[in-house]
């Protein structure tokens, strides 16, 4: 019998890529506010559900339901400045503690959108130097904002219900995620750098997000584990260390970056997770790929 995968945020911009790349391998319940329709074509292997993941009963009602084998958790706000910062942050630590609560006493593994932003470059008044690079998982996290501060919760929410419940929670931290024909980091890239200073020009393609997210649920952490999931090489093309130092008017005193290699280290998703970023900007930029249709249309 095929697993059972719940998948929140699943009809959102990256999420469906995910239900997209997962359907045929697990059976997946896709999770978001509205469902798409009664009259729509169904689709082999994914069914929908209208779920607001910030009500905990709905949640466990949901659960409850379906009995999920695996939870990929990707329902959020993704930033600070669209809406109030209470809203983002309250919405997002809600959402992450009532679904990864529910899963861990059902039992079931879990796959989280955490961010890069956790470790406080994105957003912050003055984009600080990165304590060392590359950026690996031990970094100092030092969100000054409500979206990387309440990913940095959600983080300490997966670890406690590993501990109550012996679950695996991976906490994927995707860098800016770029989608196949619609590059936008490309924009700064061509015009001012310095707005790329805030995850230090780094990106990943969507599907190498989904691929991530798979390669997480196949492992067995013993525990919790935080990933970067990024690509290998920044968007601009040209040496990060250059770039870096040009920003900030010095590297930090620990640097080990080579040409054009990403400020995000990837290796611990490499070694845990046999995972590695497929896709380059500078083929991506200009692919006619359309997005997944995750109905029957």
């Amino acid at each position: 019998m095929t697993d059972t995968v719940v998948v929140t945020g699943g009809r959102g911009r990256s999420g469906r890529w995910i239900c997209d790349h997962l359907a045929g391998e697990y059976h997946v319940v896709c999770v978001d506010l509205d469902h798409p329709g009664w009259e729509v074509p169904t689709r082999e292997h994914i069914d929908f559900k209208a779920v607001d993941v910030t009500e905990g009963v709905e949640v466990r009602d949901l659960f409850s339901e379906v009995e999920p084998d695996a939870v990929v958790h990707w329902a959020a706000l993704p930033a600070p400045e669209r809406h109030a910062g209470t809203r983002v942050f309250d919405t997002n630590v809600s959402a992450t503690y009532n679904v990864v609560d529910a899963a861990g006493r059902a039992g079931a593994d879990v796959v989280w959108a955490s961010s890069e932003s956790a470790y406080g470059l994105a957003f912050a008044e003055e984009t600080p130097l990165p304590a060392y690079l590359p950026i690996d998982e031990a970094h100092p996290t030092a969100p000054e904002d409500p979206y990387g501060t309440s990913k940095v919760a959600g983080e300490e929410v997966a670890k406690m219900v590993v501990r109550r419940d012996g679950v695996n929670v991976a906490s994927i931290r995707p860098s800016w995620i770029q989608y196949p024909g619609e590059y936008n980091c490309r924009d700064v890239a061509t015009g001012d750098l310095a707005d790329g200073a805030g995850n230090c020009w780094s990106y990943v393609d969507v599907r190498d997000v989904a691929t991530a997210v798979a390669a997480a649920l196949d492992a067995n952490l013993g525990g919790h584990e935080a990933f970067n999931v990024a690509a290998a090489e920044n968007y601009v093309g040209r040496p990060t260390a250059d770039l870096v130092e040009e920003q900030w008017g010095e590297l930090p005193a620990e640097c080990e970056l080579d040409d054009d290699q990403s400020a995000l280290s990837t290796a611990k998703a490499q070694g845990l997770l046999d995972w590695e970023p497929e896709y380059d900007w500078r083929e991506a930029v200009d692919a006619d790929i359309a997005a997944p249709t995750l109905t029957g249309e």
